[in-house]
């Protein structure tokens, strides 16, 4: 089971962290992606982080602006945001797969079988 929390609505250039908490048979796993997705359009990918830390990806409208990591010891993935947006509005989704170093294909929400429900960030203007 994947949980999200930390969404909210805050206003433009505003941070906020979300969490993905992974427990019972998803604990172990891997590469794990956070995608979003406003009213009316698909979910696109937003960051990614391989089972190892070590492959991060960021999709190109939020790199320098959000951060992905992730804390084993706590089965949790964080997404960190800062200078928010009005575009950055959406429903943010947590993804897993049991594939150890991701990388063909990372940013298609078809390579992530397990997902949370999610959590809605709103940024106003």
């Amino acid at each position: 089971q994947l949980v999200e929390s930390g969404g909210g609505l805050v206003q433009t250039g505003a941070s906020l962290r979300l969490s993905c908490a992974a427990s019972g048979p998803t604990r172990s796993l891997y590469t794990t992606g956070w995608f979003r997705q406003a009213p009316g359009k698909e979910r696109e990918f937003v960051a990614s982080i391989s089972g190892s830390g070590r492959r991060i990806y960021h999709a190109d409208s939020v790199k320098g602006r959000f951060e992905i990591s992730r804390d084993d010891a706590k089965n949790t993935v964080y997404l960190q945001m800062n200078s928010l947006k009005p575009e950055d509005t959406g429903h943010y989704y947590c993804s897993a797969t049991e594939v150890w170093e991701l990388t063909y294909g990372v940013r298609s929400p078809q390579k992530y079988p397990y997902w949370g429900l999610g959590t809605q960030v709103t940024v106003s203007s």
